[in-house]
């Protein structure tokens, strides 16, 4: 467990509103330190595992994957954490989810272009042992930057992205 500072939460903030796009000035202008402190503790936070990467947000359906389909599966609880791994492995499949409840212990993402690849990807599930309680054709996921790192408003404008 890593102890984070408001330093290290804004940073974290800011990360998550466009990582590619701030640089280590810009960030250091929201949380008020130098820009060389951004850089320093960004890699501490690297080293301590807390930003475990950098990743794009891909629109599949432009990418000519129409599909995104959401599956919920059940997996011996003994065995869950091992399958997880083996479900990535799967073309097509995106993101895992492990619960720690009995039944739907799983939600499987995973992208295609046609009914083939949903078949392909569940048919190679039910040879691992899952059982799949349900899969849906998801429309549309919106995910939006964890924005409750403090415990008050860090910024003053009365803005609740950060932004001047």
């Amino acid at each position: 467990m890593v102890k984070l500072d408001n330093v290290d939460r804004g940073i974290l903030h800011e990360l998550q509103l466009d990582a590619r796009n701030r640089t280590a000035q810009e960030i250091a202008d929201k949380v008020d330190v130098s820009a060389s402190t951004v850089r320093n503790r960004i890699a501490e936070l690297e080293g301590d595992g807390v930003i475990e990467g950098y990743h794009p947000k891909i629109d599949y359906e432009k990418a000519d994957l129409p599909l995104q389909i959401m599956f919920v599966c059940t997996a011996p609880p003994t065995e869950r954490s091992e399958m997880v791994d083996q479900i990535l492995d799967i073309r097509g499949v995106v993101d895992v989810r492990e619960t720690l409840t009995g039944r739907r212990n799983l939600y499987v993402e995973a992208v295609g272009t046609s009914t083939t690849d949903t078949v392909r990807i569940s048919d190679s599930m039910h040879a691992m042992g899952l059982s799949i309680e349900s899969s849906e054709i998801l429309r549309q996921r919106q995910v939006q930057p964890f924005n409750h790192f403090f415990f008050t408003d860090p910024y003053a404008d009365g803005d609740d992205n950060g932004e001047d």
